[in-house]
């Protein structure tokens, strides 16, 4: 009897035991649902190409935004936001992988060089590991190669009972309202008064101008709606209360000497952050706050995964600008290289009041013509203003050649109208924020003090992303980059001999910012044009280009002509920048016009874009003599 009740008895037990871990787990399972329910959904309402002054709730008074406006006196504003680039690809590319662009060698406009995917990942890639469903209507615009831009997303769809059942999401809607080509057009017949609009100081006060400032108020207002509508649907989804809301653009602008430049025109972006009370924690102050917190648009992907509580990896080059782990921003960098078929190199550092501008290249004009640029009416109608004569000092600057640096006193200037470069009680600014930029290119690997396609030669010829080839000192010697240049832009006649040495230096990164430095010194003291001309067979395809650009202004328009030409003819990788060159000494085409159409080297479709722009008709193709079997081919014969 013992043995036979005895295998009930321990059927109750293992019931029990069985109830028991049930239990457990549904308490476990419950906890960690729960807790997955606490994690914040995001909804970042992005869009283009408007800086601060475009926003009523940033001090405009003609701005139409009374959904951004009222979103701010619900949220955060923060007054001191900015872009590290001042164009959409590089700027996103930098928010995607959480690595400044200029760090990756994704900086020039349109290039979508790869990156080792295998060790950066995505922002996307990190929320959904950490169990948020992340979608993305609509751009994205990432300008790296080697993957889709899709590829990371769940959905490029707004579904909000979709969204709803796959909480915590974060989701991510691209207003294209305030995009650049919305200023384009006809700018007649404005919803915006013409005579209500604020200029900058640094446009002139003509009626065209003043028309594309209502035009492109219109936009931003249209822009502004979309805003209201995704707000509106959240709020109708019942999503408004566990959804953390972030407004701001991609970068500045829009009217001409905004978008593109370091200036705050092109780089001073609204950003706006509303938190649930359910979330008060992550709070920064009261609701309708105005924020002084220096925040870099490099820090607003480790902060989306930090709030999420998703990985945070090494590579990440941000710092968390919301919430407990804040850490605290001393300086913001900023930089522009080549955008579209126009060469150029600048980097810009910042704290909240003042702005250090470094122009790697001067010799190139802030407003040399960009097909795209030169669409709007505004833009087209300030050259014809500054042609004319009419223009002043402050007015008329953009079409002018740059200075080797800029500063400028951002809280009486906002503007960016004043250089103080040069005064005394700005020296040791200036050379705080010098020494600042320094260790920042430093620290994060500027691929940018070299010429772009000779970065990508190099990296193609190592068989290695940029990314790689420049964290590698024996490829990439930045720090003798950084030296030589920083010797070329000091403009001192002393540096002369440095310069004659270094010509015959073996890496041609030092090569490059020796003849550069004579570039420079060229006028104030008498060159040695024998090393110049030796110069013309240099292995630096570039250091070629700028040695003939030296001999063409001492006189030598032969040598420079026919230097050109050749590297024209054989499609070299300088080919941009020798149709940038011959632009700016603006005296013609013609001596170059055959070696220009036959010129094949694409660089991303750019030359083709300059030799529209200089009305270089394409070449036609030899024609060839016909053997048999093409004959036969042809006759369709097999």
């Amino acid at each position: 009897m013992r043995v036979a009740n005895l295998r009930p008895l321990m059927s109750v037990q293992n019931i029990m035991l069985a109830g028991l871990v049930f239990l457990t787990s549904m308490i476990w399972w419950g906890s960690s649902q729960g807790q997955a329910a606490e994690k914040p959904n995001i909804l970042w309402l992005t869009c283009e190409d408007n800086n601060v002054n475009w926003v009523g709730c940033y001090g405009n008074p003609y701005a139409t935004t009374p959904n951004i406006d009222a979103l701010a006196a619900e949220g955060f504003q923060y007054m001191h936001c900015y872009a590290n680039a001042p164009v959409c690809a590089p700027s996103r590319s930098t928010w995607i992988t959480g690595i400044h662009a200029l760090s990756m060698g994704t900086h020039p406009m349109r290039s979508r060089y790869p990156i080792p995917h295998d060790r950066i990942k995505y922002y996307p890639d990190l929320l959904k590991e950490a169990g948020y469903f992340v979608g993305n209507a609509r751009k994205t615009d990432y300008n790296i190669g080697g993957r889709s831009d899709q590829d990371a997303w769940d959905t490029n769809k707004v579904d909000w009972k979709k969204l709803k059942q796959r909480q915590p999401f974060f989701m991510v809607i691209n207003s294209t309202k305030s995009h650049e080509s919305k200023a384009f057009g006809s700018v007649d017949n404005t919803d915006h008064d013409p005579d209500n609009v604020r200029l900058a100081k640094y446009h002139p006060d003509i009626p065209v101008i003043r028309k594309n400032y209502a035009h492109y108020h219109d936009q931003m207002k249209k822009m502004d709606a979309e805003i209201g509508e995704a707000l509106a649907s959240l709020e109708a989804a019942g999503l408004s209360g566990n959804t953390i809301v972030v407004h701001n653009s991609d970068h500045g602008g829009v009217i001409a000497r905004s978008k593109r430049f370091l200036f705050n025109s092109g780089t001073h972006c609204p950003l706006i952050i509303r938190i649930p009370e359910r979330y008060k924690h992550l709070r920064p102050a009261e609701p309708g706050t105005k924020i002084d917190t220096l925040v870099s648009f490099i820090d607003m992907t480790k902060t989306w995964l930090t709030l999420c509580e998703a990985e945070t990896p090494e590579y990440l080059q941000g710092k968390v600008f919301l919430g407990p782990k804040s850490e605290p921003r001393s300086y913001h960098v900023s930089f522009r290289s080549r955008m579209d078929e126009r060469c150029d190199n600048v980097r810009a550092i910042r704290d909240r009041r003042f702005l250090y501008i470094r122009n790697y290249m001067p010799y190139a004009p802030w407003g040399q013509h960009l097909n795209y640029l030169w669409t709007m009416a505004a833009t087209k109608a300030w050259e014809q203003h500054d042609k004319e004569g009419k223009t002043d000092s402050i007015t008329g600057r953009f079409f002018g050649t740059k200075p080797m640096e800029e500063l400028y006193d951002t809280s009486t200037d906002p503007d960016n109208v004043h250089n103080l470069i040069g005064q005394p009680e700005h020296v040791d600014t200036v050379n705080r924020l010098r020494t600042a930029l320094d260790s920042w290119q430093q620290k994060h690997f500027d691929s940018g003090l070299l010429p772009e396609s000779e970065v990508e030669k190099r990296a193609v010829d190592a068989k290695k992303t940029i990314y790689d080839l420049v964290r590698d000192e024996s490829l990439y010697d930045l720090k003798a980059y950084q030296q030589a240049a920083g010797l070329a832009l000091e403009k001192k006649v002393d540096n002369l001999p440095v310069f004659y040495r270094d010509l015959k230096h073996a890496d041609g990164g030092v090569r490059f910012w020796a003849i550069s430095g004579c570039f420079h010194l060229q006028g104030s003291v008498a060159l040695d044009m024998d090393r110049i001309e030796k110069a013309l067979l240099d292995d630096s395809h570039h250091v070629r280009v700028m040695a003939a650009w030296i001999l063409y202004r001492a006189g030598d328009k032969t040598s420079a002509v026919n230097c050109w030409n050749d590297l024209l003819r054989r499609s070299s990788y300088a080919s941009l920048k020798i149709f940038n060159i011959i632009d700016w000494i603006g005296e013609g085409v013609e001596p170059y016009a055959e070696a220009m159409k036959a010129c094949n080297f694409s660089h991303g479709g750019y030359v083709a874009r300059m030799k529209t722009y200089l009305k270089i008709s394409p070449a036609l193709p030899k024609k060839r003599k016909k053997n048999a079997k093409s004959k036969n081919i042809e006759a369709g014969k097999r």
